[in-house]
């Protein structure tokens, strides 16, 4: 799988994206390597007081997005990848039906 992270008008450090793709690529073992892309923007908002985390999926037939605000990077990718993980769970169940 392959991991893009753009930060929005600010640089990331080496730290906060080896946080995000060690979290990231976790997903990948629940779809059995079917993700082929991790698309991750990273942005402030207005006030600078929350930071935005958006996350997309790019999987065989569907794209999962999730989208969260929070106090730091941290704590909204965590929370991305937990929304991820449902919507995951939710898509292989629809796969298993077909």
């Amino acid at each position: 799988m392959e991991i893009r992270i753009q930060s929005v008008k600010f640089d990331a450090d080496v730290k906060l994206t080896n946080y995000i793709n060690r979290k990231v690529e976790k997903l990948s073992r629940y779809l059995e390597g079917r993700i082929i892309a991790a698309n991750v923007t990273l942005s402030l908002t207005p006030d600078h007081a929350n930071k935005q985390v958006s996350i997309q999926l790019d999987t065989p037939g569907h794209d999962l997005r999730a989208e969260r605000h929070a106090k730091t990077f941290e704590s909204a990718v965590v929370q991305c990848v937990e929304v991820l993980k449902i919507q995951i769970k939710k898509l292989k169940g629809k796969w298993a039906e077909q």
